[in-house]
C-alpha cells in the first residue's frame, strides 16, 4: 500500500497522465462533427493503450453528445452522431501502473456563446467548490455537496446529477454498494470528508461538476482528483 505521501503521489502521476492524454485527444481532433460517440470512446481507448499501455477501465466510459450530455452518469444513452454545434463531455477511470485516475472534460464544437459559456464555467464552479473544502476542514460530503448546489445555482445553470463525486485510490478502491452513501459527495453523506478508510489510510476524493441548461438541451462535465494538487487544465 505504500506510506501515505507515497499514495498520495501515485493518485497525482494518474491524473497527471490523464490530463496529458486528453490534451492529446484535443490535440488530434479525435472529437468532431460526423463521428458517433462510441467511435469517439473506443479511440480514447485505443490512444490512452498508445501513449501508457493504459489496458483497463475502472467504470465504464463515457463520451456524451448533445441532448445526451444532460444525463447521468448511471443512464446508458444510445451511440449518437456529433453534429458541427454540440456539446459534447467525455468521463474516463483509466488505471495507470494500479492506480485509478477519473478525469472530466467537455468541449464545445461550435461558435454558441452559451455553450462556451457552461463549458468555461465548469473549472469556476469545480475551484469555488475547492475551496469550500480547503477552508472548511470538518466539511462532510453533504456539506460540499449544498455548496456545489449553490454554487450552480449562482452561476445560472441547474445541476445535473445525485452527487458531486466519490473516493478514488488504488485499483481496486472500496466497493462503493448503494448503501454506503458516505462515499460520495451527496445528500445524507454526513462523516467528515477527512478521514481514514477502512484500511486506516487517508480518503482521497475526486470532485465532479455536471452544469446543464435543460432548456436548451445540453450539459457539460468537469472532473478531477478534490484535495491533492492538479496539472494545470
Amino acid at each position: 500500500m505504500g506510506t501515505e505521501s507515497e499514495r498520495a503521489a501515485r493518485l497525482m502521476a494518474a491524473e497527471a497522465k490523464a490530463a496529458e492524454l486528453f490534451a492529446e485527444v484535443e490535440r488530434r481532433g479525435l472529437i468532431a462533427a460526423g463521428r458517433g460517440d462510441r467511435e469517439v470512446s473506443d479511440g480514447i481507448r485505443d490512444l490512452a493503450h498508445e501513449m501508457f499501455g493504459v489496458d483497463r477501465f475502472w467504470h465504464k466510459r463515457i463520451v456524451r453528445s448533445g441532448p445526451h450530455t444532460l444525463q447521468p452518469y448511471r443512464q446508458n444513452p444510445p451511440d449518437r452522431v456529433m453534429t458541427d454545434d454540440d456539446v459534447v463531455f467525455c468521463d474516463f477511470g483509466p488505471i495507470f501502473d494500479g492506480w485509478e485516475a477519473d478525469f472530466g472534460r467537455t468541449f464545445v464544437l461550435g461558435d454558441d456563446p452559451v455553450k462556451h459559456r457552461l463549458r468555461d464555467d465548469l473549472p469556476v464552479v469545480f475551484e469555488a467548490g475547492r475551496r469550500y473544502f480547503d477552508t472548511h476542514p470538518d466539511a462532510s460530503g453533504e456539506q460540499l455537496f449544498a455548496e456545489v448546489l449553490r454554487l450552480t445555482a449562482d452561476a445560472g445553470w441547474e445541476y445535473g446529477g445525485p452527487h458531486a463525486g466519490h473516493l478514488v485510490g488504488e485499483f481496486p478502491h472500496e466497493r462503493i454498494n448503494g448503501d454506503e452513501i458516505e462515499y460520495y459527495i451527496t445528500h445524507g453523506s454526513t462523516q467528515p470528508m477527512r478521514r481514514a478508510d477502512r484500511a486506516g489510510q487517508a480518503c482521497h476524493w475526486i470532485l465532479e461538476i455536471h452544469l446543464i441548461d435543460r432548456d436548451r438541451g445540453f450539459g457539460g462535465f468537469f472532473e478531477q482528483l478534490l484535495d491533492l494538487p492538479h496539472p494545470p487544465r
